[in-house]
């Protein structure tokens, strides 16, 4: 099969090469999936880049990356029926924890982490529904029903943003988002409410007047260090703040008293770390909103397999309307 790997960390156009390698065969309990679309995600990136806290080395000699991918299942191991051959799938946590990721044309992994892919929905938004789409529908749905409540999502123009302030709109809340430049009308298209632009200096004025003056109910957070401060002063007694990111703070300093006497839940995730029930729980959510088109995944731009170091590039440079995908047997 062909892959792209690496062996060392550095920059992706010095580090990522294009290689023939045996392909797999599943063993008990696994499926062979032969993949068309490979979802490059930031955390991607940072693992290949070595900037992930307390790595030094690469965990094996050889590494496909990415996590997250579509296709379909060509062969079984034993234990698995023999029906799922040829079930359109997408995948998580494809190279978590693991050497062969989603960036090659066939991936082995457990049964359970090939998730079948509704007929209706393409192979581009499969690739999409691994990290973005698992982390957006945790976030907003993590701790309960949203139906009612207002729903402020900080960044809401990124891929998660967009995602998360689909969900929440489909969930029943009033959905209130942050962005700035051209994401300011990706997330009112993508269904928010109200859109604010997060540079401006009486951001949680902004936000609550945007409520009626209300206090929020709930928060989805990409830059917990950065707005953690704001989110103190506007979110309610008893809200919930989830946070899946903050890539420009990592040592934050929260401000423990006002969180205190709000009784404020903090949920920080990792959705490589979901346990199985919320985990399921996620997926129904997302297939029942696919379902119900209430939820487009936006693309930003699709590298083949030979470009996947562009497409690396791509996601560093921040500022993308959508995800980065990798059509793998191009």
């Amino acid at each position: 099969m062909r892959a792209i790997t690496y062996s060392a960390f550095g920059p992706a156009s010095e580090v990522l090469h294009l290689s023939d390698i045996p392909t797999p065969e599943p063993a008990q309990g696994e499926v062979r999936v032969r993949l068309e679309m490979s979802g490059v995600n930031p955390s991607d990136v940072k693992a290949r880049g070595g900037t992930r806290p307390g790595v030094t080395n690469p965990p094996f000699d050889q590494i496909i990356p990415h996590s997250d991918g579509a296709g379909v299942i060509e062969a079984v191991g034993p234990g698995v029926p023999d029906s799922r051959i040829g079930e359109r799938v997408w995948i998580w946590n494809g190279q978590w924890q693991r050497a062969f990721g989603t960036a090659a044309t066939h991936i082995v992994l457990p049964e359970a982490q090939a998730v079948p892919l509704p007929a209706s929905v393409s192979f581009e938004t499969g690739a999409i529904l691994g990290i973005p789409g698992l982390t957006a529908a945790h976030a907003v749905f993590g701790q309960g029903d949203v139906a009612g409540k207002t729903v402020l999502v900080q960044g809401g123009a990124g891929t998660v943003g967009l995602l998360a302030v689909q969900l929440a709109k489909w969930g029943g809340a009033q959905v209130i988002a942050t962005a700035r430049g051209p994401g300011l009308e990706a997330a009112r298209t993508a269904g928010a409410d109200a859109v604010i632009d997060y540079t401006q200096p009486d951001l949680a004025e902004a936000i609550l007047a945007a409520n009626d003056g209300q206090l929020i109910d709930h928060i989805v957070e990409v830059e917990l260090g950065q707005n953690i401060d704001t989110d103190a002063v506007v979110i309610a007694p008893n809200g919930v703040l989830a946070a899946y990111g903050s890539a420009r703070n990592m040592a934050p300093t929260l401000p423990f008293g006002p969180l205190l006497f709000k009784a404020v839940t903090l949920d920080i995730l990792l959705i490589y770390l979901l346990e199985d029930g919320p985990r399921a729980a996620a997926i129904d959510r997302l297939h029942a909103a696919l379902a119900d088109g209430a939820l487009t995944c936006p693309v930003a731009q699709v590298f083949p397999l030979a470009d996947c170091a562009g497409a690396h590039a791509a996601v560093e440079q921040g500022g993308r309307a959508g995800a980065i995908l990798i059509e793998v047997q191009a």
